[in-house]
């Protein structure tokens, strides 16, 4: 794969591994897309990454509103008129115990991580298998592949990302249209600082393990090499969350001890 040229949409693009992607991406040649719901940092971001105005538009859009998606996706044609990369890296996550966790916390999860993500690929599809050459990264999570105290929710919404997508790549395969899935482990991200909790509300502290967690510009630099390198799937984190991943695959028994004893809060 290769960026030249090419034109890159970025959800989730105004903080995180987000924002250390932008910065990544504008060291290529190519026309950026930067998306999320703030606009001010937005700006902010494409101010950093030195960006001028022919080479990115800076796209405000919610991803649990429908219309909002529908409105970016036009505005993003308009401007730069075909889309070659979609990198969907916007999300929420969680940090309650499933039996202290409201219901539409659950949805809401479900409603910005899977259905906003699968809503704005859905309406750029059919243009991207036209176009017969065409690359989606899904920035997922290792708690895509498995499981996690704490996480009920955002675990279920992870793996319903993985299980789309995956089928998507098959479906779409013969047509030129690849799929990479991104499975960060713990990043020094605001993640968790963000992270709903039982009732809705935003946990507001730094977990323990998200802050000794990979740099997001460490991140950033792996899911750009695991574009370029035409994978398919890739876990970028330390060697916990690595042999979590594998562990879980080859010896579930032991797995299942381990992420009950593990510190992921």
């Amino acid at each position: 794969m290769k960026f030249t040229g090419k034109t890159v949409w970025l959800t989730g693009a105004s903080s995180g591994i987000g924002e250390a992607l932008v910065y990544e991406l504008a060291k290529e040649d190519i026309r950026l897309i930067i998306s999320a719901r703030r606009r001010e940092e937005l700006d902010r971001v494409k101010k950093a990454s030195g960006l001028t105005d022919d080479k990115c538009l800076v796209l405000p859009l919610d991803l649990s509103n429908q219309q909002s998606l529908e409105r970016a996706a036009q505005q993003a044609e308009e401007r730069f008129g075909k889309i070659d990369v979609l990198i969907h890296n916007g999300g929420i996550s969680q940090r309650s115990l499933a039996v202290n966790t409201d219901i539409e916390v659950d949805r809401k999860l479900m409603e910005v991580n899977y259905f906003g993500t699968v809503a704005l690929t859905k309406i750029l599809l059919p243009k991207l298998i036209a176009q017969k050459e065409s690359l989606i990264i899904v920035v997922t999570s290792a708690v895509g592949r498995i499981p996690s105290p704490w996480r009920s929710g955002y675990a279920a919404s992870k793996h319903a990302l993985h299980g789309f997508f995956d089928s998507l790549r098959a479906e779409n395969y013969d047509d030129g249209l690849r799929v990479l899935l991104i499975c960060p482990g713990f990043v020094q991200t605001n993640v968790s600082v963000n992270a709903l909790t039982g009732d809705g509300k935003a946990l507001g502290t730094m977990d323990k393990a998200t802050g000794k967690g990979l740099t997001a510009e460490t991140c950033a630099k792996g899911i750009i090499k695991a574009a370029k390198s035409e994978k398919e799937e890739v876990v970028i984190g330390g060697f916990l969350e690595k042999f979590g991943v594998w562990s879980k695959r080859h010896i579930p028994w032991f797995f299942s001890i381990l992420i009950r004893k593990m510190a992921v809060r």
